[in-house]
């Protein structure tokens, strides 16, 4: 990518750019431009800092969110069948105030899993996760690391939106975790990222402020996918001065693949 582009896309996030400087104070000719919240916790003009080890995190317990009775029931199907499911659903009562399910969208041989909370007014009018103001938002996030959406996956723990975009209820959530679990085991993602604090909150089984859950290695399933956990794109509309941190979250996430 060059440097114009990622400037381009961090512009889209609200962050400024800097330049490396030579000692006395005057810019290095040529020097790629670089966010100014690389800064934060750095030297000026310091590199990134190394990824710190895995921390202990909070683990996914052997216990499923799903309901009861509801462990392993999508097991087996395929990606065509699991979304037929999803779209006949009817295990909820968001299902009669639905205007249609929101799968999932994205390469199914993705590296990157994306989880958001749920769909809201313009994803249960597209039926795709993070269309709106918040989707375009992600959007420019993840091409300000060198992802464009189209080498992502990106789901939700809830498959319809919740009336009013009201917080998913328990009983939801436990149904229609089932369904990202299959999404999980069908993709194999290598990282997962989780944003906004109710997905985290699901997806780890934690009450733990997100302050506390970011920069943190986490681990999901059977499988012990990489969770790395950061702000969700509404929030950063409305809480702007937080998208230093999330570019933090991000570049912690990417070295967190890098590093295998």
């Amino acid at each position: 990518m060059t440097s114009a582009l990622r400037r381009e896309y961090l512009a889209a996030m609200g962050l400024e750019s800097w330049v490396v400087r030579k000692p006395g104070g005057s810019a290095e000719a040529g020097a790629a431009a670089v966010p100014a919240v690389a800064r934060a916790g750095e030297a000026a003009g310091a590199v990134s800092r190394p990824v710190r080890g895995p921390a202990i995190g909070l683990e996914v317990p052997a216990e499923p969110i799903a309901a009861p009775g509801a462990l392993h029931r999508e097991a087996g199907f395929d990606w065509t069948q699991l979304r037929e499911r999803v779209a006949a659903c009817t295990r909820c009562g968001l299902s009669a105030t639905r205007t249609q399910t929101v799968f999932g969208v994205g390469n199914l041989q993705a590296n990157w899993l994306i989880v958001g909370e749920a769909p809201g007014a313009d994803e249960d009018r597209a039926g795709e996760p993070f269309v709106g103001r918040a989707g375009q938002l992600l959007n420019a996030m993840l091409r300000a690391i060198g992802l464009p959406r189209e080498e992502v996956y990106i789901a939700n723990t809830l498959k319809c939106r919740p009336p009013h975009n009201r917080d998913p209820q328990p009983n939801e959530t436990g149904e229609c975790f089932p369904f990202l679990e299959r999404q999980i085991e069908l993709l194999k993602p290598k990282i997962m990222l989780v944003v906004g604090r109710i997905a985290a909150h699901n997806l780890l089984r934690t009450d733990v402020s997100l302050s506390r859950l970011r920069q943190q290695v986490h681990h999901f399933g059977v499988s012990r996918v990489p969770l790395v956990v950061t702000y969700h794109p509404a929030y950063l509309l409305r809480t702007p001065s937080d998208k230093r941190k999330a570019w933090e979250d991000l570049k912690f996430a990417r070295e967190v693949l890098v590093r295998g």
